[in-house]
């Protein structure tokens, strides 16, 4: 049973399930507009690595259910309306909107914990100020914020790059029956979390291991999610636009020589993803880390005597 992942054809059921598994791997694992961007920012705005696992799960689930539905709609003979041209484009202002929201609701967690640090501030008193604010609004914030990672999976899954003409056009049609239709996209869908879910597991604890204590913690994670959220939903909207009114210029990109889908050309979703990822996120991560062990007097912790803290945070 031969595998080709680049440019499959003719393939029998199981060389035709194997593939679909497979390529949802390689799509979990390369950089991709629809995934890592929305991954990263709800798993390093949950500010642990439980709750990256969680915002990873929700959106790789929501995710398999898109591709399951598409995949029988393409065995169904629909697959052409996926692949309208102009489609992508125009699933990034949706995108975008929902990012731009979703960094509305961490916006109001990272208020929630906004630390005034004047004067003398102990552990305790600091502790329970942040645990108190929390309770309120950014309480309300956070059960809205723990959903969105599901919608998003669902509504970026219908992105139409060289992964789903794959999945819809060669995979979907070899199935058997309308009974079989739908699982090319659930195995795809499924390889695709193992990654993703992976993933936020990773970035939740990227976000916990900074060496300071849990108040500075959430606000790190929270600043960072905002900043991901909202400046990268800005950019797929701005891209969705450019793309809709320019589509010969938005679809310029660099051949890499790889043969590999999502590596093998440099274009608009791989600035998107990863632009927004290590541009915005990773960035604010590192930069935000460190003004607050600044702040804590340079390692990170609160010492045992009162420190002396100045400005807000």
């Amino acid at each position: 049973m031969g595998i080709n992942l680049w440019n499959p054809a003719h393939l029998d059921l199981g060389a035709a399930l194997v593939t679909a598994l497979l390529l949802g791997v390689v799509h979990g694992i390369t950089p991709d507009e629809h995934t890592w961007p929305i991954t990263f920012s709800y798993a390093v705005g949950g500010y642990s690595t439980r709750a990256g696992l969680r915002a990873g799960a929700l959106f790789s689930f929501s995710f398999i259910v898109q591709r399951a539905l598409a995949s029988e709609l393409a065995w169904l003979g629909l697959a052409h309306w996926m692949g309208m041209r102009g489609l992508d484009y125009v699933l990034y202002v949706p995108v975008g909107l929902l990012m731009l929201f979703g960094g509305v609701l961490m916006a109001r967690q990272r208020h929630a914990v906004h630390l005034h640090l004047f004067g003398h501030c102990e552990e305790p008193a600091l502790m329970r100020a942040a645990d108190a604010a929390i309770s309120g609004n950014g309480a309300r914030a956070r059960k809205l914020a723990a959903w969105m990672p599901a919608v998003h999976g669902f509504v970026a899954g219908w992105g139409f790059g060289a992964f789903a003409l794959i999945l819809y056009t060669t995979l979907a049609p070899t199935m058997p029956s309308a009974w079989w239709g739908w699982v090319p996209g659930a195995l795809f869908g499924l390889g695709t979390a193992l990654v993703q879910v992976l993933a936020g597991a990773l970035f939740g604890r990227l976000a916990v291991r900074r060496n300071l204590p849990p108040a500075a913690i959430r606000a790190v994670a929270l600043t960072t999610a905002t900043r991901t959220l909202v400046w990268g939903g800005a950019a797929y909207v701005l891209a969705g636009a450019f793309g809709l009114l320019l589509p010969h210029a938005a679809g310029f990109g660099l051949r890499t020589g790889l043969h590999v889908h999502n590596l093998a050309f440099v274009g608009l979703p791989f600035v998107l993803a990863v632009g927004v990822v290590l541009g915005v996120g990773v960035t604010t991560l590192v930069l935000e880390t460190r003004r607050w062990r600044v702040r804590m007097g340079g390692d990170g912790r609160f010492g045992s005597t009162p420190t002396r803290m100045r400005g807000g945070g």
